[in-house]
């Protein structure tokens, strides 16, 4: 019996520990001398941001949400246009779809890997049809050529929710480089987390590079005149404060990612032929895991004894964006997988300065309420 140690579902107090040295003098630089929005140390993120992902382009924005907001008002897509999500996500995918005016079609997702697949994305197409959003979920990426060849074939734009991905791969490609723009979170949980809210579009088409900034900013055509618009856009910016915090992290994410790999091989190889069912990862896939995702049959219980045991966990998701109230009037029909995961999927603790021995603790409570 390994001795009972406490297990918290994440440890973002490690990462700024980690960070702060490198990044104190230059942070209090900026605070005193009220470099808040903008400047060199956004452009600078901008660029490392944009070279990490494969990218040729990266768009500070305030926000996930709005990164997929404003690259869907960008490509033109709004009322009258339909936009496919998997409805296995963040209330926030099929959220930004509704606030840039289109119509989010939800589907259903695989059975293994709780993902979007080509031939559940040709099946929802319609004449109405104007993109899909892959969505990489819990840093798992879906098969990125199936699903661009499906979208190239419908002429329908491809845009990547990788708010959970950074550093995630698709045969040794980036998440963000297969679409026409992937859309990050830097949400303080996230894999690669600011300080406070935060997110990136990146894309290497450089007019839509240039339309996402300009939304972002009010419309403002970035040239020399402040107060010249060309569109109705909105307030949207990545602060300085948020791109120094993020540009030292980003120095720091391989190592980060390896070591969530590695913890979540851990995970796999304790809990094989467990009552614990694991999401599948293709082979051509590099899972970042965000997320350690199990599923149970009675997640309450299991949930229970783990909490008992001093081991936190979470759900993502407990119910599928299309049974949200304000999206069911999108909802045409049952969707048995994303339904049934919704009521078994719950998350394990997984961050990168995670110990082994807190691995093996979480996988013997997890043994003794789910015998194998």
């Amino acid at each position: 019996m390994l001795p009972a140690i406490e297990v918290p579902f994440t440890d973002l107090s490690a990462m700024a520990r980690e960070v702060w040295p490198d990044i104190e003098t230059t942070y209090t630089e900026a605070l005193l001398a009220a470099r808040y929005v903008g400047g060199p140390a956004v452009a600078r993120f901008e660029e490392n941001f944009a070279r990490y992902c494969d990218t040729t382009h990266a768009v500070g924005v305030a926000n996930g949400t709005d990164a997929l907001q404003l690259t869907l008002q960008a490509l033109g897509i709004g009322p009258g246009d339909e936009v496919i999500v998997p409805s296995n996500t963040f209330i926030a995918t099929a959220a930004a779809v509704v606030r840039a005016g289109a119509t989010p079609v939800f589907t259903d997702v695989d059975a293994d890997t709780l993902l979007i697949t080509p031939a559940i994305l040709a099946a929802a197409i319609t004449p109405r049809t104007s993109a899909v959003i892959a969505v990489h979920l819990y840093g798992n990426m879906p098969d990125m050529d199936g699903l661009a060849a499906v979208a190239a074939k419908a002429g329908i734009a491809l845009v990547e929710d990788a708010a959970q991905a950074h550093g995630a791969e698709w045969r040794d490609r980036r998440a963000g480089s297969f679409g026409a723009a992937g859309c990050f979170s830097f949400y303080p949980g996230k894999n690669l987390g600011a300080f406070g809210d935060a997110g990136a579009v990146v894309t290497s088409d450089e007019n839509l590079a240039e339309r996402v900034r300009s939304l972002a900013n009010h419309g403002r055509d970035g040239g020399a005149n402040h107060y010249e618009h060309m569109y109705v856009g909105t307030n949207s910016r990545l602060d300085a404060l948020q791109a120094i915090v993020l540009d030292a992290k980003l120095a720091r994410n391989e190592d980060w990612t390896e070591a969530r790999i590695g913890l979540a091989d851990r995970y796999r190889k304790e809990l094989a032929g467990s009552g614990v069912r694991l999401t599948e990862v293709d082979p051509l896939a590099r899972h970042v895991y965000h997320l350690m995702v199990v599923r149970v049959a009675d997640r309450e219980s299991v949930q229970a004894t783990l909490k008992k045991a001093g081991i936190q966990t979470g759900v993502h998701y407990p119910v599928p964006c299309h049974l949200q109230p304000p999206l069911r009037k999108y909802a045409s029909a049952p969707l048995p997988v994303c339904e049934r995961a919704a009521t078994e999927q719950f998350s394990l603790p997984l961050f990168p300065h995670m110990s082994r021995a807190q691995v093996d603790r979480v996988c013997e409570v997890l043994d003794g309420v789910t015998p194998r």
